[in-house]
């Protein structure tokens, strides 16, 4: 049973989203789809879920067409769309999310809670979920299991899902946490379903997909089957460009003494922490999860309690204030751009400005909004944000160019160090090149950075040292000298020589 988008385009106003998309979904097969944002993704996911009419083209579901103009309709065609967004409610229990959208078993006129927590426990043991109690808060899960509860609760019901959509459903996802899920997928696949993967992470694509659909600027690129295409050969689909130019070239850092200084942190799991850090220099922080390389940010940032001293050309930084830290040339972008770095509906000039107040205030009292809105301008135009003006909010921007807010915020005080998180996560392959090339050029004029991610590619394709954390401490640091990924994720487990 074949599911069929047929040349579907889609236009709001003078604006393309989709131009003459086609793609087929078969049962048991995932098939990723990927473009960079803006690419048309979500668009033609809407049209699927019957949120938004074509202005040509149509969906068939084995040959005979349908008109999707509800989402009822979609669900009862069996599809089923599970997106990044966890939409439950965390006081209730698992059991209770997971009817949120079905009817309550009921008894004598009342809910009958055992046949509730029955239905859920059962569609969660088909999944090999065992694990999770269906009678507890659904708050006192992690995240990845929330995901997992979710799709567990599509098998609850009398119609078997005929093919689901996922849309990014790792972004907020750990390692172990995206294993788990990769799992469920597998079983799903087994099991008959066709599943529209949507992803901007390459390696899961090419570890779980059985065919890839590229989108660009709202048009089909290419469809092809997993074994015949390779990462270097997607990215220059979705861009344009080669995988060579993913990473801008290194420049010349200017020469001095170290602007960072860190001497015995401790810090949540971090104990008896010291690096340097010099002008210009870009040190990746690799390590397996928990080994704490965000509260290593954090700690130097003053966000969470620390013992030991972090000096900053020099002067000691009070601990606990991460507003003393901005004043003395730090900043930081955190791992969660959208629970600890964005105001997600304020303007996003208010989010570009916000560490920055004192300075654009007339007199120490009243704020220099045509100075607010030139940091704004010039800043964005340095990191290639785009948004509609600056009252925008950045709930309604790309996750990429939420990303860039949080960039503009960072240099518009000319940080002497740049503390960067994750600083890609949840960003399409384009605007990650324009966020390594703001790197480098800040790198070029002297700004020392360190950059924490779990993206191994990334941490090899930028860093000047590397320094890896094996249980809360510095187990290796080394130069970046033809560093392979390999070699890089050996030495972050115990025992590995450098």
């Amino acid at each position: 049973m074949t599911l069929e988008l047929r040349a579907i385009s889609r236009s709001y106003g003078p604006v393309q989203a989709l131009r003459g998309v086609s793609l087929h979904l078969h049962p048991g097969e995932v098939h990723a789809l990927m473009g960079e944002n803006g690419a048309g993704k979500s668009t033609l996911i809407r049209v699927l879920a019957g949120l938004e009419q074509p202005d040509e083209g149509g969906i068939t579901l084995d040959g005979r067409g349908l008109t999707l103009s509800r989402p009822e309709q979609a669900q009862a065609l069996g599809l089923r769309f599970i997106h990044q967004e966890m939409q439950v409610v965390p006081g209730l229990s698992v059991a209770e999310n997971m009817h949120l959208h079905l009817p309550f078993p009921r008894r004598a006129g009342l809910i009958d809670w055992r046949a509730l927590r029955a239905r859920a426990r059962a569609a969660l043991g088909a999944l090999g979920l065992d694990h999770i109690d269906p009678a507890v808060p659904m708050l006192r899960l992690a995240l990845g299991d929330r995901m997992l509860c979710r799709i567990a609760a599509t098998l609850i019901g009398d119609q078997t899902p005929r093919f689901y959509v996922m849309d990014e459903p790792t972004a907020a996802l750990t390692g172990a946490e995206s294993g788990r899920l990769f799992a469920v997928i597998r079983d799903l696949r087994a099991r008959g379903a066709g599943i529209l993967y949507v992803s901007h992470r390459m390696a899961e694509v090419m570890a779980l997909a059985d065919r890839i659909t590229v989108l660009r600027d709202g048009a089909h690129v290419s469809t092809r089957a997993r074994a015949a295409t390779d990462e270097a050969a997607l990215i220059h689909d979705m861009t344009g460009r080669d995988l060579s130019d993913l990473f801008p070239p290194r420049a010349a850092a200017p020469p001095g003494e170290p602007v960072l200084r860190v001497r015995g942190l401790v810090a949540g799991p971090l104990r008896g922490i010291d690096l340097d850090l010099a002008p210009g220099e870009i040190l990746g922080v690799a390590g397996l999860a928990g080994a704490g390389r965000g509260e290593l940010l954090r700690a130097i940032m003053g966000a969470i309690p620390r013992a030991g001293s972090v000096t900053i050309g020099g002067r000691a930084l009070p601990a606990g204030s991460p507003a003393a830290a901005w004043r003395a040339g730090l900043a930081h972008i955190p791992r969660e751009r959208r629970a600890e770095g964005l105001m997600m509906l304020r303007p996003i000039v208010e989010n570009a400005s916000l560490p920055h107040l004192a300075h654009l205030a007339r007199g120490g009292l009243f704020l220099n909004r045509p100075a607010e809105r030139r940091l704004l301008a010039e800043r964005g135009a340095e990191v290639r944000l785009k948004a509609a003006g600056p009252q925008v909010p950045p709930v309604t921007l790309s996750g990429g160019n939420q990303q860039k807010v949080l960039f503009a915020r960072a240099v518009g005080g000319a940080p002497r160090v740049l503390l960067l998180d994750e600083p890609t996560r949840g960003v399409d392959v384009g605007a990650r090149h324009d966020l390594y090339r703001v790197i480098r050029a800040l790198a070029g004029r002297g700004v020392a950075v360190i950059l924490a991610s779990s993206d191994l590619p990334e941490v090899i394709g930028l860093a000047d040292r590397v320094a890896v954390l094996q249980g809360g401490q510095i187990a290796h640091c080394l130069p970046n000298d033809d560093l392979t990924e390999g070699a890089l994720l050996a030495l972050c487990y115990p025992g590995a020589a450098a």
